[in-house]
C-alpha cells in the first residue's frame, strides 16, 4: 500500500501493479509518489515538490 506524499490518500494501482499518478524525484534523488488528483491540481513538478510533506 502506497500513499500520496501530498494528501496522504492511498495511490490506486492498475491490475499490472502500476500506479495511477506519477513518481517525482527531488534534488536529493528521493522518489515521491503522487496520486492522480494531486497531479491534476498541481501542473508543474516544481509546484508538486513545494507541496510534498
Amino acid at each position: 500500500m502506497t500513499k500520496c506524499d501530498i494528501c496522504g490518500q492511498e495511490v490506486q494501482k492498475t491490475f499490472l501493479d502500476k500506479i495511477l499518478g506519477t513518481i517525482i524525484k527531488d534534488e536529493k534523488g528521493k522518489k515521491h509518489e503522487i496520486c492522480n488528483s494531486c497531479q491534476s491540481k498541481l501542473k508543474t513538478s516544481k509546484e508538486i515538490l513545494k507541496n510534498v510533506k
